[in-house]
């Protein structure tokens, strides 16, 4: 059972990233993205259901960040345009076998498998 993280790198500010997560080994019905900045803790991104279109995001993400899934594929996206240095972090893919609610896919308790970790640098 794993989640394979991948599509960091080095992007300019305004530019765009892709970051996709593969998951093998069980179903998930529950994905989301965190990130942690250097010195600071790790904190939500976005989240999106394997069966349902509900996705939370976080508000410094809102209108910039798209989550997406392929459940034929088991693969999970994170498209990140117009980019900010403050978006710079190490992204992790988190999923749960269970369906949560939208109030509570924001809670990384609740994520009992996660990927490795993928860095993304946001510099000129």
């Amino acid at each position: 059972v794993q989640l394979q993280a991948s599509g960091g790198g080095l992007v300019q500010p305004g530019g765009s990233l892709r970051l996709s997560c593969a998951a093998s080994g069980r179903t998930f019905n529950t994905y989301a993205w965190f990130r942690q900045a250097p010195g600071q803790e790790r904190e939500f991104v976005a989240a999106i259901r394997r069966r349902e279109n509900s996705t939370p995001y976080a508000d410094s993400v809102k209108g910039r960040f798209t989550i997406s899934r392929d459940n034929a594929k088991n693969m999970v996206y994170l498209q990140m345009n117009s980019l900010k240095p403050e978006d710079t972090a190490v992204y992790y893919c988190a999923a749960d076998s269970r369906t949560w609610i939208i109030s509570a896919m924001s809670n990384e308790n609740n994520y009992d498998t996660w990927g490795q970790g993928t860095l993304v640098t946001v510099s000129s």
